[in-house]
């Protein structure tokens, strides 16, 4: 197994302009917004920060809390990443509608699959990781448990003018629908996965990421083949070591041959250039044909 960080650098519409003191100054298109950031423990570059909103949280470990936004910010507006369009919005979990970090691993995916590669995203969310793999004329299925993300996903879909592109928009429990692909004996050439750590399907299934992703990886493995190219775990917001998921995906993925790389996700600060850590990742890739 190779341990790595992967790094998101900054982009038009994106940046991590400062970070400190549990905080940090990003910029989304022509807004810039401040969020609370435990991982940010150093001082930032600088100590007054012009921003357009400020996620306030809560005072318990399970989040909560407010935007305070300026009369400007509208309830959503667009932006791009290469060739996806995708709306960032101000949410109630104080993320903006899509995760920047995720862009090395869409690059990532996009160069190991071909055209009519048939994709899996669980926990799809918003799409744009679904977006950045049916660019390249990918065959994507989408799974989300939230209706509302999925109807997201969607208007994103439109947005990037792919209405012709074929995904699957489902929304369904995660488990329970991948549970139902290997009776129905499917496969796919890759698989990317980003599951909370605490959730509801649309049928009130509970998951919990300690307890569910053992099980999931193994029935991920099932959807697999020695023709697959890829699979992606990424992980939020939980006290879990890269080592522990890598671990995980080095065993269910062994008999596939190929590799395992993990380690942290980072943004890089634009001031300073500083590595601001934001989840742990694996992932396996078939053994390149020569």
């Amino acid at each position: 197994m190779t341990l790595s960080t992967l790094i998101a650098e900054p982009w038009a519409d994106f940046g991590l302009i400062d970070s400190g003191h549990g905080r940090k100054l990003e910029r989304y298109g022509r807004f810039r917004f401040i969020r609370p950031e435990a991982q940010a423990l150093w001082a930032p570059a600088d100590a007054d920060w012009q921003a357009d909103g400020e996620f306030v949280g809560g005072s318990d470990d399970e989040g909560g809390g407010r935007w305070n936004l300026t009369p400007q910010v509208p309830q959503s507006w667009p932006l791009a990443w290469e060739d996806v369009r995708f709306h960032a919005a101000n949410t109630p979990f104080r993320h903006l509608a899509f995760f920047p970090d995720m862009a090395p691993q869409w690059a990532w995916m996009r160069e190991r699959i071909g055209e009519g590669a048939e994709t899996l995203n669980l926990f799809g969310y918003t799409g744009v990781g679904t977006l950045a793999m049916a660019a390249r004329g990918a065959r994507v299925t989408h799974v989300d448990a939230s209706k509302k993300a999925v109807e997201a996903a969607k208007a994103n879909q439109a947005l990037s003018g792919m209405a012709d592109r074929p995904i699957r928009w489902l929304v369904d429990d995660a488990v329970k629908f991948a549970a139902r692909e290997v009776r129905r004996g499917r496969r796919y050439d890759g698989i990317i996965l980003d599951p909370p750590k605490y959730g509801r399907g649309p049928n009130g299934e509970v998951w919990k990421l300690e307890e569910k992703l053992p099980e999931l990886i193994g029935l991920c493995r099932q959807l697999l083949d020695p023709r697959s190219s890829f699979l992606v775990l990424t992980v939020y917001a939980i006290r879990m070591s890269a080592l522990a998921i890598g671990e995980l995906v080095r065993q269910a993925t062994a008999d596939l041959g190929g590799t395992v790389e993990m380690g942290d996700m980072a943004i890089r600060e634009e001031r300073r250039g500083l590595l601001l850590p934001t989840a742990i990742f694996a992932r396996w890739q078939a053994q390149v044909k020569g």
